[in-house]
């Protein structure tokens, strides 16, 4: 800009000269040299103002053709990065209607379990129904029959009393056909839940994703609970020389591991799953192997126990207060890693009614994993619905009910079960646990289980 003004001012200085000496040669007549030399000088600065002019010209465009070249590649880079960013938004959407599709099958298929478990139930309640008719006219018929022996002790069984006790006895196979049927529908129903469950929940994230990444809530939404498995329980009702644990039912004989049927003092029968070790035989109140059972449950399920004896369960804290306050028990803790690698510890302990929150009070007595729990202490049991008073809320972070002492520890067997959704990540699988020395352990399956303390415990 500064050549362009230099210019504009040599140029008309120039021209007047060059008037001037048109007019002073008027005037007078100058020798012909001079007039010639004096032009030569008049030219000369005229194309060093030129020369000056062009180079500055020059240089101008080659900085303004450099600032084009650079707004043209911030604009290219701007068109990919659109780009990039359009494709992400539309595979995102694809992944988000893949969900729903998923969602919408799932919530079909989840509709036909139920309506499938609703027929069975129908059908096993007129199934039962006609048990209890088929036994009344059987015994009326057995009546019949007996009166008949004494009368005519020579004439043989009726026909029509042997079809009917044929007839009873398939409709009893029946029956418990049916129920197994039941168990495996519920069992399946719960699969369905938690699928419907996940797949909310990455719906849920995805669509928080897509508005902004900072609308995240600060607290978790209460957990779906699942109500608990009563098929595997009896009715209170009058029973004799039922076992009162699992101690007592190997002493009678019953060496194998499996279901049983148990009644402590002044309780209720329901069922328990005995684990035989080592000459006798455990109570097993709690059992994780896979994940598939939801743990953070609600107060109500923990008391009364939840999941499938033959798999993941919860016994029931009023169940195992019903056993151990019978007289003094061992709690026995196994771990097992990914390693197959397997730890335990035992404890003499006391447990606390209802009314004490189920306090726990421990003594370790032997094993290879040491401050598994904390010992001689009260320790309250909490759920995220139903916390201890005065003490730290812990269930709200450290999924699943648990006993806890004044501040939330690393271990708790009832905590969430993680699965890993890549191959790489092995150190999230399972259940994390804390060892003494501070490092963190991955448990793949664990088990609690409760013995009498006048026995041999299990090495």
């Amino acid at each position: 800009m500064h050549l362009i003004k230099l210019f504009l001012f040599i140029v008309p200085v120039v021209i007047a000269s060059r008037i001037d000496q048109g007019y002073s040669s008027f005037d007078s007549v100058s020798p012909e040299p001079k007039s010639r030399f004096a032009m030569l000088d008049d030219v000369k600065i005229l194309a060093n103002g030129l020369l000056q002019l062009g180079h500055g010209l020059k240089d101008f465009v080659h900085k303004t053709k450099g600032q084009i070249n650079d707004i043209f590649e911030k604009l290219n880079i701007f068109d990919q990065s659109f780009c990039d960013l359009s494709q992400q938004t539309n595979e995102i959407k694809e992944e988000e209607k893949e969900l729903k599709r998923t969602t919408s099958k799932l919530q079909v298929k989840n509709e036909e379990v139920k309506n499938m478990s609703l027929e069975i139930n129908s059908k096993l309640e007129s199934l039962l129904g006609e048990k209890i008719l088929l036994q009344q006219k059987v015994r009326y018929l057995e009546e019949q029959l007996t009166n008949l022996i004494k009368t005519q002790p020579e004439i043989q069984e009726h026909p029509e009393v042997t079809s009917l006790k044929t007839f009873v006895e398939q409709q009893d196979n029946s029956i418990k056909d049916l129920l197994h049927t039941v168990e495996e529908q519920y069992r399946q129903l719960n699969q369905q839940h938690s699928q419907i469950q996940e797949i909310e929940n990455q719906l849920r994230r995805t669509g928080v994703q897509e508005s902004t990444e900072n609308s995240l809530p600060s607290k978790s939404r209460a957990p779906r609970t699942t109500p608990s498995l009563h098929l595997n329980e009896t009715k209170n009702v009058e029973h004799h020389d039922i076992p009162v644990d699992c101690t007592t039912i190997y002493n009678k004989g019953e060496h194998t591991s499996g279901i049983y049927s148990i009644k402590p003092s002044n309780s209720q029968v329901f069922n328990v799953y005995c684990d035989v070790k080592s000459g006798s035989s455990w109570t097993l109140i709690q059992h994780r192997i896979d994940g598939s059972q939801n743990f953070n449950e609600t107060w109500e399920n923990y008391k009364y126990g939840f999941g499938n004896l033959d798999g993941e369960f919860w016994l029931g804290l009023e169940k195992i207060y019903s056993i151990v306050k019978q007289s003094d028990y061992i709690l026995r803790i196994e771990l097992e890693d990914w390693e197959n690698t397997k730890h335990y510890v035992e404890y003499s302990f006391h447990l606390g009614n209802y009314e004490t929150n189920y306090t726990l009070h421990l003594t370790d007595i032997t094993g290879n994993v040491h401050n598994a729990l904390p010992e001689h202490k009260d320790l309250m049991f909490s759920t995220w619905d139903h916390k201890a008073k005065g003490h730290f809320n812990c269930p709200e972070s450290f999924s699943g009910g648990w006993w806890w002492h004044d501040a939330c520890g690393e271990n708790n067997l009832n905590g969430k079960y993680n699965k890993p959704r890549a191959k790489t990540k092995l150190e999230r699988r399972g259940i994390p646990w804390k060892s003494q020395n501070g490092k963190l352990h991955s448990i793949k399956s664990t088990k609690i289980l409760i013995h009498p303390a006048d026995s041999e415990s299990a090495e």
